[in-house]
């Protein structure tokens, strides 16, 4: 079994008030523009999110092909180390894809990729050709990745490649995802007018 994880429970504040999972991208929220790009590529989703984010981010996935479920940050805005593991505790599958919620272009084929370099090891990570890792668009061996994030924060080091340290784990260069899917998997809207600019390039809801 494939899991993916959204990381929903931040406090998105490049993009104002709101929550930004739930933004309108073309008549649809952006979470569930995120989603949608995974149900054929994964089996289950696990939605990481805030109390106060529960019930409108399971509207916002009503009629979702394959099993959903939250897992709510035990507590709130301790970062994306902290919604990973939480992420990672609920995931059903050996190996869980994580994404960020504002990834509505992530790329089915670099998710099968990033699942097949993951095999045997513990994480596979893009990185790319800047030396910049997408933490937040990887796939990890669920639990030794929660565990790992748990660790790292217990002993407060909040890096973001921190949990990787103590992981057998590869980088998949910018190279290959490239070869396999496109770049665009990894772009991110971290505004409303990012939100706004990107509407044009999926048909209407």
């Amino acid at each position: 079994m494939r899991s993916a994880v959204v990381l929903a429970g931040g406090r998105s504040t490049r993009y104002g008030d709101g929550d930004k999972a739930l933004a309108d991208l073309a008549g649809m929220p952006m979470l569930r523009r995120v989603a949608d790009r995974l149900a054929n590529v994964t089996d289950e989703l696990v939605v990481n999110c805030r109390d106060d984010q529960r019930s409108a981010h399971r509207d916002a996935l009503d009629g979702y092909p394959n099993p959903v479920r939250v897992a709510e940050d035990p507590e709130p805005d301790e970062g994306p180390m902290a919604g990973i593991a939480a992420g990672l505790r609920e995931a059903s599958g050996e190996y869980a894809l994580v994404v960020a919620c504002d990834m509505p272009f992530v790329d089915p084929a670099v998710v099968d990729l990033l699942f097949d370099r993951a095999a045997g090891h513990d994480a596979a990570v893009p990185e790319m050709d800047d030396g910049w890792y997408q933490t937040t668009q990887a796939v990890y061996r669920a639990d030794a990745m929660a565990a790992a994030c748990a660790d790292a924060l217990d002993r407060g080091d909040r890096k973001i490649l921190a949990p990787l340290e103590s992981l057998d784990w590869v980088a998949v260069p910018e190279s290959d995802v490239a070869a396999a899917g496109d770049l665009e998997s990894f772009e991110n809207l971290n505004t409303r007018e990012a939100v706004e600019d990107a509407a044009g390039r999926f048909a209407p809801q």
